[in-house]
């Protein structure tokens, strides 16, 4: 008798195990999992899917969000640095026979206590072709005291203009508003302005031009490093 107490006592405790463990795994299963249901006494094992639980969106801060490139950063090319304030192609040097090997970087020479040149000096004979540096209009003809007989062509694209100065005479043709290939002929050099009538010689400056696109306005850029034959 003592045994058979002994067998029932321990049936009753594993059922009363194996229920717990069941409600623990429905508990903890995911919503997509298959839920086992205990047979009723004389059926068949069957199951049945859970209800698919709703998705809730999440509470994300602009913190959290990852980072995305503007619209700026998605369109601008990498380009290196100095790129903004230099022509794309390299210029001619502006009169015609003379080689980058005949040429000194004299843009940084001072002239007097409070300035510096600012620009290149091509000396070449009197008469010798001054040709276009560039592609671009002709914006102004102007004859100034110190540069004598000058010509400002803007580029293109209006970033920068290129200033040829001390020039004898300009050729036929040539007025403002004329739109220049490079290599077009401009002028001829002399000795205008407040050159040294012993030393005839082009005055080639390129200036960054301001928003407002004046021809007399800009700052200087070292024409040198921008030549190539």
């Amino acid at each position: 008798m003592k045994w058979i107490l002994t067998l029932v006592a321990g049936v009753l405790l594993g059922a009363g195990g194996l229920f717990a463990y069941l409600r623990q795994v429905a508990h903890e299963a995911p919503a997509s999992a298959v839920a086992v249901v205990a047979p009723a006494a004389g059926a068949t094992t069957a199951t049945a899917a859970l209800p698919v639980a709703p998705v809730v969106a999440a509470d994300l801060s602009e913190a959290d969000l990852p980072l995305r490139p503007t619209r700026q950063e998605m369109s601008a090319p990498a380009t290196p640095a100095d790129a903004t304030t230099r022509p794309a192609d390299k210029l001619l040097i502006p009169v015609e026979g003379i080689k980058l090997a005949q040429l000194a970087d004299n843009f940084d020479q001072p002239r007097g206590t409070e300035r510096h040149h600012e620009a290149l000096d091509i000396m070449a004979p009197q008469g010798s072709k001054v040709i276009a540096a560039g592609d671009g209009k002709v914006v102004k003809l102007f004859n100034s005291k110190p540069g004598g007989l000058t010509l400002y062509q803007f580029d293109p694209i209006e970033k920068y203009a290129y200033y040829y100065a001390h020039l004898d005479r300009y050729a036929d043709g040539v007025r403002e508003g004329s739109v220049l290939k490079r290599g077009d002929l401009v002028g001829y050099v002399g000795v205008t302005g407040n050159a040294a009538k012993d030393a005839p010689h082009l005055h080639f400056a390129v200036f960054e031009l301001t928003p407002k696109k004046e021809w007399w306005k800009g700052t200087a850029v070292n024409p040198y490093p921008m030549l190539g034959e």
